[in-house]
């Protein structure tokens, strides 16, 4: 499959991938299969609907060019009840999963240090302040590509840091970059992503409270040394940034070190840094200073201060291109779902979505949309 970009990407297509997704049902009760169930849902997400109610009217107005597409005995499609009981009840969360994995699974294999965004996110359709908190997602993301490597349901008894060995565990970090907020700044998720051949590149927060007071004191030129003691030349190397945009300016500087590499005991590090950042309101002029301190496996051969920059910003990719889009653009939050298993799946499906566009070569989804939408068999034929 070509994407209008001109690269050339080679996938069992999604349609082959649907086909052996296992059915629940029992087979006198499948009027509908349920390949075609998930196909008329990809073709309606890519064109421009979210909900099941939508999705179910969009693929009716549709069905008989659906119907010779897909070459089915019979017109008729199902009522979108049909959908949400799909999504609630017969497909397994774990097995769509694999399925989206196995898909994109050699994404991020070019390439040299490929950065992953790991970060959680409330799905707000499944909260019932009555009863339950609501459904947590833990992603693994490449803000490169726009593609979720992988994704595990945070459950009642885990949190973020419980949870992420799981994650990390279903892809292949060799090569890779793992970049988390300081909740995932812990020892044994840097062993198990040092053991992994990967990298890690932490914030420091106070979580880690002796760690975050050393960072501050080894940057800190001026705090007085004491009588009798002595300290080596620092081997402070830096890089500065600046950046103008919605009506700010922004520079950054940052400053990393290799000499506290073994006083810190930290497994795997080779580098520690302080990020500081100047924030000007271009209409008021309005000052904003603010000092982050981290830490990183990479060592100063492998990354320079400029290049630990442009990863850490590359981190917030995952706000911007999978959360953002999933909460606004795909409306996810708006989707209610009383079953938390038929959210996660709706996830998975926005999930894919995003990546296939993404691939397609657009950066604007709301675009792609409308593109789509005006080109159905161009959507088919990222299925197909």
């Amino acid at each position: 499959m070509e994407s209008n970009t001109g690269k050339v990407y080679n996938l069992v297509s999604l349609y082959d991938r649907f086909q052996g997704v296992h059915d629940s049902r029992k087979k006198r009760g499948k009027r509908y299969a349920l390949a075609t169930i998930l196909m008329g849902i990809f073709l309606a997400k890519l064109c421009g609907e979210d909900k099941p109610s939508g999705i179910a009217e969009w693929v009716k107005l549709r069905e008989q060019w659906i119907t010779r597409m897909l070459g089915l005995k019979r017109e008729h499609m199902p009522h979108h009840n049909t959908y949400r009981r799909v999504l609630a009840d017969v497909i397994a969360e774990a097995e769509f999963e694999e399925l989206a994995r196995e898909h994109f699974k050699h994404s991020g294999e070019t390439g040299y240090q490929v950065v992953i965004s790991m970060d959680g996110k409330m799905v707000r359709g499944t909260i019932d302040t009555e009863a339950r908190d609501g459904l947590y997602l833990l992603a693994a993301y490449l803000p490169g590509e726009g593609v979720t490597l992988a994704q595990v349901a945070i459950e009642n008894n885990q949190n973020e840091i419980s949870a992420a060995p799981q994650l990390l565990a279903c892809i292949n970090l060799g090569n890779k970059v793992v970049i988390g907020d300081a909740l995932h700044t812990q020892r044994q998720i840097s062993i198990q992503i040092g053991a992994a051949n990967g990298n890690f590149l932490w914030v420091v927060k106070g979580n880690q409270p002796q760690l975050l007071q050393d960072l501050h004191d080894w940057f800190d030129t001026t705090i007085p040394l004491l009588p009798g003691m002595g300290c080596p030349p620092r081997d402070f190397r830096s890089a500065t940034t600046t950046s103008k945009g919605h009506g700010r300016i922004e520079v950054r500087t940052l400053t990393t070190s290799s000499q506290l590499n073994d006083f810190l005991d930290w497994p795997f590090l080779q580098q520690v840094f302080k990020l500081e950042r100047f924030v000007t309101i271009q209409k008021t002029r309005q000052t904003r200073h603010e000092i982050i301190y981290g830490i990183t496996s990479l060592s100063a051969e492998q990354a320079s201060p400029g290049q630990l920059l442009k990863m850490l910003r590359s981190y917030w990719g995952i706000e911007n291109g999978l959360h953002y889009r999933r909460d606004v653009t795909l409306h996810e939050d708006q989707t209610r779902f009383t079953k938390d298993s038929a959210a996660h799946i709706m996830s998975i499906i926005n999930n894919i979505v995003l990546a296939l566009i993404s691939k397609a070569g657009y950066s604007f989804v709301p675009c792609a949309r409308r593109y789509f939408a005006a080109n159905i068999e161009d959507a088919f034929k990222l299925l197909i």
